[in-house]
């Protein structure tokens, strides 16, 4: 018998409780799919290993069982760093002013490909050939399209009208 019948062997007797067993302990399908296919992939592995008759079932429930160990691990790393991730973020997050919401409505206003070209040079920093390769286009399109933009923000933020305040005389 080759290490491809044992094996086929193996997952055929055994696929349903091993299946069964995953099921019972996660908590979603894909999940389940990947405790199971992980348990199978050592067994093909280690085929050499598998204990036979009714033990390599006993195997199986072992690997599985580590498996699931090491998914629920992963599931409380990733977990934890999801939380310092947000927590890193809101800390990081420049505070939203009253001041700059007509700044928001004028960029929000704007076609996406112009908003696009000035996210690009404003947010992230690039120059216009670095914009041109991000956006497809040769570099003087992009610095056009880029110029373009600027005009039609500065014209939609004149259009705002003055906040100026207006201080009385004592």
């Amino acid at each position: 018998m080759t290490d491809r019948d044992r094996f086929e062997a193996v997952y055929d007797a055994y696929y349903p409780a091993i299946s069964q067993y995953a099921a019972r302990r996660t908590s979603s399908p894909d999940d389940t799919a990947d405790v199971i296919s992980e348990t199978f992939l050592i067994a093909w592995r280690r085929v050499a290993e598998v204990p036979e008759g009714e033990r390599a079932l006993l195997w199986l429930y072992g690997v599985a069982r580590r498996v699931l160990a090491n998914h629920k691990r992963g599931d409380s790393r990733r977990a934890m760093l999801t939380d310092r991730l947000r927590d890193e973020l809101a800390a990081h997050r420049p505070p939203t002013s009253t001041d700059l919401e007509h700044v928001r409505a004028a960029f929000d206003a704007l076609p996406e490909r112009d908003r696009e070209v000035l996210a690009l040079a404003c947010w992230e920093g690039l120059s216009g050939d670095q914009i041109a390769k991000v956006v497809g286009c040769t570099s003087i399109a992009a610095r056009t399209r880029l110029h373009r933009a600027r005009k039609r923000l500065a014209a939609a933020l004149e259009r705002r009208p003055s906040s100026t305040i207006v201080m009385g005389e004592a």
